[in-house]
């Protein structure tokens, strides 16, 4: 059998000839671009395989495929329990396989003196969904961007110590979930690369979420205490906490310099000690993977003190920019200590966060916690040094121009490649969702359409000459569903903006939840959705991290700041913005009125409402009375905060990934209109039916 060329990729439709854009309109991409994208894609196998990487499969369709054969061959199939079949296939026979349970199988094929190999994936129909939500019943939580979180015990940023103190409040008033930003390992040696949305790798974690006090060896160390009670180690610490926007350089020195006090009476442990032990374990579990990104910290951390604008492995000297060569094993051997402290940062994360979600189980939360998965990595990070044959350096995805953004969107993040995905028997999407799907409830994937299209961009062009990719869909969901139920751990999908119509029903089908914003829920200039139509497989919210907060949206002030910032060139678009914002304020008022969210029209008759405690309790009391099973409320809300937390389109323009909460969390939980808010949305969500 003779593999497919670029043309052929091509003529599959791996990448789309042209797309329909924002307004509905036709768009050819130029033969150039699709050249350029198809170059850029690892190249299949010079050798063919009578089989493919990976066959996938329903739970109940029937297991059968074709080996392209010349001659006769034997086969033999191994499940993932470790049971056996064996035969013999002939030229042009269709091999059908006895029923499998789902999971991980293993078919094998000789044939002419060589033996191939296809990994047999058998999946259930849909992801797992939690008995509450299958009983009926409609949930709410909290979401939160955790490093934005205040208190009297942090650093300086939310950390896991804070999110436990979270867990705590929201179950013991009714919530069911704590939602959390991508967790993702992000850049110690460079702490102002700090967007959860752009990290290191997505398997590790960000350690500046560890909980430095509650580490034993940390409490147990003389050194470590002294140096806490100095008065300039209390004085930096409160300048951090008292900040406005999270300092993540001054964080990130603060904790390094405490946990490398608790790492020197961690490393006189004895081997028979059981905290060595299981951090042992951990380090053999993580395998390459995870002494890759201990590798990657200490090297990037070593190359940054040498040259500050060394911003990643591509800036690096030739010999470390492989993960494998000799000078990267002689740097690993040299600086083996090193290496074991950054791997025992990753175990004290994991450690921490697991705690975490045992703590939701105590609270019998029926969720607990829900992770978000960034749509990709960064192109000069950890994951990308080691696995850069699955990934398209030379290109980044984001979105085609649209109304709001008519330049388009580059995220200047670097895709998979799926020809490289489906070679390797999908074993990194296999590998992220697990990693991604570990100790806790609920899985958000961010950009869920990136499951069968992603808007590629080639390196040096503007995002308007990108072009549709392609990604096997129905395999990537099916695997989705499998690791789903393994992991009892549900999935919503973030599917706002432009989704193409092929995905919509495969999502509801595979049992995705969907994502539904309350600024995208007008129906017409006269209403929102009403309560009663919102979809049940969903997840209400009222805003994400890249939209204004409540009070932002009612102000306008999300149009007056990108204006200031020069993200709205065109006046006579932005007029019309601002127009159609005003309109959707009296739609919402009308539709909080139809529904009896709001109990009066008095101050709200002439069309000029200020949003006030009343109307913000009005519009969260209408979310809590929608159909979807879930809601998610972000303290913003609560405290009536107006500043976002992101702006996309800008870097230095704006402190990104900085704002921090305008109360801690002991002046929230302690509020008592915090405390009345969250009754009522209690009760609101216990009265849908």
């Amino acid at each position: 059998m003779k593999p497919k060329n670029h043309l052929d990729l091509a003529a599959d439709g791996l990448i789309a000839p042209d797309y329909i854009d924002a307004h509905g309109r036709p768009q050819q991409v130029s033969s150039f671009t699709r050249e350029r994208l198809l170059g850029l894609m690892q190249p299949l196998s010079g050798s063919a395989s009578p089989l493919p990487p990976a066959a996938i499969f329903r739970q109940g369709e029937p297991l059968a495929l074709t080996p392209v054969l010349f001659a006769a061959a034997d086969w033999q199939l191994t499940s993932e329990a470790g049971e056996c079949w064996s035969g013999r296939c002939a030229v042009g026979e269709t091999l059908s396989l006895p029923l499998l349970p789902d999971g991980y199988h293993q078919l094998t094929l000789e044939h002419e003196a060589q033996r191939y190999r296809c990994c047999i994936i058998v999946a259930p129909p849909r992801c797992y969904e939690p008995a509450a939500l299958l009983a009926g019943e409609s949930l709410w939580g909290s979401c939160i961007q955790l490093y934005t979180l205040r208190s009297a015990n942090n650093w300086g940023i939310g950390d896991f110590g804070d999110l436990r103190q979270m867990i705590g409040e929201t179950a013991k008033r009714g919530g069911a979930f704590v939602g959390l930003n991508p967790l993702h390992a992000l850049f110690p040696a460079e702490p102002e690369s700090a967007s959860p949305y752009s990290p290191s790798s997505r398997r590790w974690l960000n350690i500046l979420y560890i909980d430095v006090n509650q580490i034993a060896d940390f409490q147990q160390s003389d050194a470590a205490q002294t140096w806490w009670r100095l008065e300039a180690t209390q004085q930096a610490l409160q300048a951090a906490r008292s900040a406005e926007y999270v300092d993540y350089r001054a964080v990130t020195r603060l904790k390094l310099e405490g946990l490398r006090l608790a790492w020197q009476q961690f490393r006189r442990r004895g081997p028979e000690d059981a905290e060595t032990a299981a951090f042992d374990a951990f380090v053999e579990a993580g395998g390459d993977s995870l002494l890759s990104q201990g590798l990657f910290d200490v090297l990037h951390a070593e190359r940054r003190e040498q040259d500050s604008d060394c911003h990643g492995w591509q800036s690096w000297p030739e010999a470390f920019q492989h993960p494998d060569s000799a000078a990267v094993l002689a740097f690993r051997i040299e600086q083996s200590d090193e290496v074991r402290f950054w791997l025992w940062l990753q175990w004290l994360a994991a450690q921490q966060f697991a705690g975490c979600w045992q703590l939701c189980q105590q609270q019998q939360m029926p969720i607990g916690l829900y992770r978000d998965l960034a749509v990709g990595v960064a192109r000069d990070g950890a994951e990308t040094w080691r696995e850069r044959e699955l990934y398209c350096l030379e290109a980044s995805v984001g979105a085609p121009p649209d109304i709001l953004g008519p330049l388009g969107q580059n995220w200047g993040l670097p895709p998979m490649d799926p020809q490289a995905m489906a070679a390797r028997a999908f074993e990194p999407w296999i590998t992220l969702l697990r990693a991604s799907m570990q100790d806790c409830g609920a899985l958000r994937i961010d950009h869920v359409m990136a499951l069968l299209r992603l808007w590629w961009i080639p390196q040096g062009e503007s995002a308007a000459e990108g072009a549709y990719v392609h990604y096997p869909v129905d395999a990537l969901l099916a695997i989705l569903a499998l690791e789903s139920q393994r992991h009892r751990c549900m999935v919503i999908g973030e599917d706002l903006g432009t989704v193409p119509a092929a995905i919509v029903d495969k999502l509801r089908d595979a049992g995705v939840y969907s994502y539904k914003v309350l600024y995208f829920e007008q129906t017409s200039k006269q209403a929102f959705r009403p309560p009663a139509q919102w979809p049940r497989q969903a997840m209400a919210v009222t805003t994400t991290h890249d939209m204004p907060t409540l009070r932002g949206w009612w102000r306008s002030d999300d149009l007056r700041l990108g204006s200031e910032l020069g993200l709205y060139p065109d006046k006579t678009i932005l007029a019309g913005l601002y127009r159609d914002r005003q309109t959707a304020r009296q739609a919402l008022l009308r539709t909080l009125l139809r529904s009896g969210a709001l109990p009066s029209r008095q101050r709200f008759q002439r069309g000029r409402a200020r949003m006030t405690g009343t109307l913000s309790r009005a519009i969260l009391g209408y979310l809590a009375g929608t159909q979807s099973a879930l809601l998610g409320l972000q303290p913003e809300e609560w405290l009536d905060m107006a500043t976002p937390v992101n702006v996309p389109g800008t870097t230095d323009a704006y402190p990104n990934w900085r704002r921090k909460l305008s109360a801690t969390l002991e002046e929230m939980f302690s509020d008592a209109a915090v405390d009345a808010l969250l009754a009522q949305v209690n009760r609101g969500r216990k009265e849908v039916k």
